[in-house]
């Protein structure tokens, strides 16, 4: 089923919008068309937002990877300040759209998370070693929201485990916001078991703690409970899924139906999910073909996890890795 009111920040020149310095843009059509059919974008642009015109003189990072200075690149008009208070104010107005994620320009000076280059204040060889000024701000406000920037969702795995979160994180708020009994966190817990067992054994075993714990608080679990459980949750979300961690949840899945598929069943399921292990095959073939197991068996344990059925399949993600 289709989300609703996934709302994700963005930097605006990725949606086509000419903010850039040289009044270009940077337009990425997967996010626009593909993954904004199902996600309402929030673009921001931190440059043209704090008052600079379009076009302006390129912007640099200079000095300290930890606390750099935003200067123009030719002229060394120190922009520091100026951003540092417009991206509170902004942040402030973000919290209040309620995000589920951001995707950032890669190694902008205003919007890179990682890998921006950083000039000595001499003059010579920049380091890419910094962190741009807004979205440094923002990592430090919602330090738990799903975070990337354009250059790393070219890669398949990367991105499927982003949107992953950004899905999780919105069936959270709905829970937070909808819900918040004991029964409706036990549920939320069961429904992600095999998504989280998929990226981290260890945080699952962590998770399924707080679960049980959750249970013997009554109706309305606390809320430093909760917290630390969508924290760890998280955490275990951002380790890359690998081929080998899908197969053992496959198998595990698969136990599900040893009494009940006949032996061609079998083994055509185990040859899929090797097949996958061994990268021949793209994941969403032993998804599908336990979906399909699922549905026609009836079994109601995996009928309930979004693992099996987690994005719109438009996007595709399983198709790639």
């Amino acid at each position: 089923m289709v989300e609703s009111a996934i709302r994700v920040g963005i930097s605006s020149c990725l949606l086509g919008n000419p903010v850039r310095f040289d009044g270009g843009h940077k337009l990425d059509r997967y996010l626009r068309d593909t993954l904004g059919a199902f996600v309402d974008w929030v673009p921001v642009c931190p440059e043209v937002e704090c008052g600079l015109p379009v076009p302006r003189e390129a912007l640099r990072l200079v000095g300290d990877p930890r606390d750099p200075r935003l200067v123009t690149a030719r002229t060394g008009v120190d922009h520091t300040a100026g951003m540092k208070a417009w991206a509170a104010r902004r942040l402030d107005a973000l919290e209040r759209e309620d995000l589920c994620g951001f995707v950032f320009k890669s190694r902008s000076p205003s919007s890179g998370m990682r890998q921006v280059k950083v000039y000595p204040p001499e003059g010579g060889v920049p380091k890419p070693a910094g962190v741009g000024i807004f979205a440094r701000a923002f990592i430090e406000r919602f330090p738990l929201l799903p975070v990337e920037d354009e250059g790393r969702l070219n890669d398949p795995q990367l991105r499927e485990g982003f949107i992953e979160r950004i899905f999780v994180v919105s069936r959270w708020k709905r829970y937070r916001r909808d819900d918040g009994t004991a029964g409706g966190f036990v549920a939320f817990h069961t429904e992600n078991k095999l998504l989280v067992l998929a990226h981290s054994p260890k945080h699952y075993a962590a998770l399924g703690k707080l679960a049980a714990g959750a249970g013997a608080q009554g109706r309305r679990p606390p809320a430093a409970l909760l917290d630390a459980y969508l924290a760890t949750l998280l955490e275990g979300l951002r380790l890359v899924a690998t081929a080998a961690k899908h197969a053992n949840v496959l198998q595990h899945a698969a136990g599900y139906f040893k009494r009940l598929l006949s032996p061609d069943e079998k083994a055509e399921l185990g040859e899929a999910i090797e097949s996958h292990r061994r990268g021949l095959i793209p994941l969403v073939v032993p998804v599908t073909l336990l979906a399909h197991h699922t549905r026609v068996y009836g079994e109601p344990w995996l009928a309930r996890q979004h693992y099996l059925h987690l994005q719109p399949r438009e996007l595709m993600l399983r198709n790639h890795v």
